[in-house]
């Protein structure tokens, strides 16, 4: 007991300066500026409600800024989102090291990336990385210098998508409403792409429910072995 209450107060001591946002993209060897056709909010804390609508694009506590830019995206590319602690951070400050957890990727196809809400359903996953029984992916985004990989499936539709990058942090995550949601929503427009595929989707708020075992856990005691991510499998081509 003791060893847990050292531990929570360590981590809730940190927790000020372990937030994150998802602040600008790479796309084809150009880094774009902060917040260019990212929604960025102007605080970097986490939405711990599954069934907000702030889960969908942040939001709520976190306002977000809006934007009129939309990224070209090559379709069969692997582009990458940029974390950083604030938007003001410099490359490399990502998030506190206790903030383990998944990370992952969704697009949403829409009419227009620069006015849609995301929320409701048609988003489906691209990419997920979890725990492999040693290292968080949340591990190897730090080392990463917080740059997360996102490949974009070859075979969907040309158009207009959300693109939602997400980690979940699981330092909370063993009472109810502990985990920490951190996630933004990039507006691109796809080219092309073959229009073959025909993901299936899920609705945001609603892929999450706040008791699944990626979500409600403990992941100190006893130590976790394997890690169920939370929300669809990724579509592939």
């Amino acid at each position: 007991m003791k060893f847990t209450a050292g531990l929570s107060a360590a981590l809730l001591a940190g927790s000020v300066s372990a937030h994150t946002i998802m602040t600008n993209l790479v796309v084809d060897g150009t880094t774009y500026p902060v917040s260019f056709a990212v929604r960025t909010p102007s605080y970097d804390g986490p939405i711990t409600n599954v069934n907000s609508n702030d889960i969908v694009c942040n939001g709520g506590p976190n306002p977000t800024m809006s934007s009129n830019d939309i990224i070209q995206v090559k379709a069969g590319s692997t582009i990458q989102g940029t974390w950083r602690h604030t938007l003001t951070s410099a490359l490399g400050d990502v998030i506190d090291a206790s903030h383990k957890g998944p990370v992952m990727a969704y697009l949403k196809k829409v009419s227009d990336a620069r006015t849609d809400s995301g929320v409701g359903g048609g988003w489906f996953k691209i990419t997920e990385d979890g725990f492999d029984g040693s290292t968080w992916a949340v591990d190897k985004l730090i080392s990463n210098r917080g740059l997360q990989s996102i490949k974009i499936p070859s075979c969907i539709a040309n158009g207009q998508y959300l693109l939602r990058t997400e980690i979940i942090a699981l330092h909370g995550a063993g009472q109810s409403n502990g985990a920490q949601f951190y996630m933004e929503c990039a507006q691109i427009e796809i080219t092309g792409g073959s229009g073959s595929g025909n993901p299936s989707t899920v609705s945001l708020p609603g892929a999450y429910s706040s008791n699944d075992p990626g979500i409600l856990l403990d992941i100190y005691w006893p130590p976790v072995t394997s890690y169920q991510i939370p929300g669809p499998r990724p579509f592939t081509c």
